[in-house]
């Protein structure tokens, strides 16, 4: 069996159901190794660009991110986890090879993260649920192991 040294666990999160269940397994991952997590809230292109249309209130997006990751907070103090987190665009208008599957893999880059927990492709399709277009970029280019939930 393969001793495996995960320091820190990279969970990108969009808000979603999904985003849920995978946070539940990276902290149980992390407590598993006595690792760290760190949640990235990737917002959608369609939520990124709303604000910046004035259709979508800035702080409402931010209340909600707020949301998500204080509950991320919260699971992981219960289990004794010691976590982060932060948020990006999962777009870019003026670099077509920016999306979500290369920001989460530029952030566990930068974070040095050692195992990367991402969500299922969502069933809903509900926008702003941007992981699931990630999910399989992430298991193809990633240097990190992977757990697909």
């Amino acid at each position: 069996m393969t001793d495996l040294d995960i320091d820190l666990v990279l969970v990108p999160v969009d808000g979603s159901e999904e985003s849920h269940e995978a946070v539940d397994y990276a902290i149980a991952l992390a407590s598993e190794y006595d690792a760290s997590v760190h949640a990235l809230y990737v917002l959608d292109e369609d939520v990124v660009r709303a604000i910046d249309h004035g259709v979508v209130d800035e702080s409402e997006v931010a209340d909600d991110s707020e949301a998500f990751t204080d509950s991320v907070a919260r699971r992981a103090d219960a289990a004794g986890v010691s976590h982060s987190n932060s948020i990006a665009n999962g777009f870019s208008t003026s670099v077509k090879t920016v999306h979500p599957g290369s920001v989460v893999l530029d952030t566990a880059e930068e974070l040095a993260s050692d195992f990367i927990v991402v969500p299922r492709e969502p069933v809903s399709g509900d926008p702003g649920e941007v992981l699931g277009k990630a999910a399989e970029y992430v298991l193809l280019y990633a240097s990190q192991p992977v757990l697909s939930v």
